[in-house]
């Protein structure tokens, strides 16, 4: 009997394999997430495809523009399109509720410089967004997988920064920010070893992190954890090549 040999893999089967940063929790959208996934996603949303987007197109106007990966329930993201009209955002959330929260609030805001996805943050960088398209990208608080065995699920490693690298402008700014000091040292780590990136602290603060900017909003649990003595710390590298 001959053997046979197992059927190849398809990129499919490859996507479907690929280690997350992220566990997908769907949840129960609240009366108000689901009317404004309904009535603001039109407006507001962006659908995912393998399509090259025109973020001129989608905005109506040419404008520096900030993408944050992982906004939770988006109050801060909110927060920080309605303080800088003169800039364009777009947020990406796996997590439906937190994008039916959101858009809620976009809507009572009246942001028309905010869009949204519910996608895999990794596979819009690699099908949707044009090189040297974006001015920022924040990631702030990421899951921080603090297992040593998930280190491997840790979003910030040297091939996600590079694909970040690709679609930032020269001069444009990566900008994360973390509670848990072990991860911070890893994203150092990443950072100091990634091509085309110069650390903003070097140019003026002292060490290696820096001082919250004042456009990235104190969230409640930063509050809490302040008045509990925990730290955070931010990072931002500049995209020099």
């Amino acid at each position: 009997m001959t053997e046979q040999k197992p059927p190849a893999q398809t990129e499919e089967d490859l996507r479907k394999r690929k280690i997350r940063s992220f566990v997908r929790r769907e949840g129960r959208l609240t009366k108000g997430q689901e009317k404004a996934m309904a009535e603001q996603w039109p407006v507001m949303g962006i659908d995912f495809s393998s399509e090259l987007l025109s973020l001129d197109a989608v905005f109506g106007r040419a404008a520096p523009r900030v993408l944050e990966i992982g906004f939770g329930m988006g109050g801060s993201l909110v927060e920080m399109a309605a303080a800088a009209p003169e800039q364009d955002f777009i947020g990406i959330e796996v997590h439906t509720p937190g994008v039916g929260a959101c858009l809620m609030g976009a809507a009572e805001a009246g942001l028309t410089n905010l869009r949204v996805m519910c996608h895999d943050a990794v596979e819009v960088f690699e099908q949707m967004l044009p090189e040297q398209s974006l001015d920022r990208v924040q990631l702030f608080f990421p899951d921080p997988w603090h297992k040593k065995r998930h280190h491997k699920r840790r979003i910030v490693r040297p091939e996600f920064v590079e694909m970040v690298r690709s679609k930032l402008k020269i001069g444009g700014e990566f900008h994360m920010a973390t509670d848990w000091e072990n991860y911070a040292e890893h994203m150092l780590e990443v950072m100091n070893a990634a091509p085309g990136y110069a650390n903003a602290a070097h140019s003026g603060s002292p060490g290696d992190y820096m001082p919250r900017p004042d456009y990235r909003p104190l969230t409640k649990f930063e509050q809490r954890g302040h008045r509990l003595g925990h730290g955070v710390w931010d990072l931002i590298f500049t995209r020099t090549a």
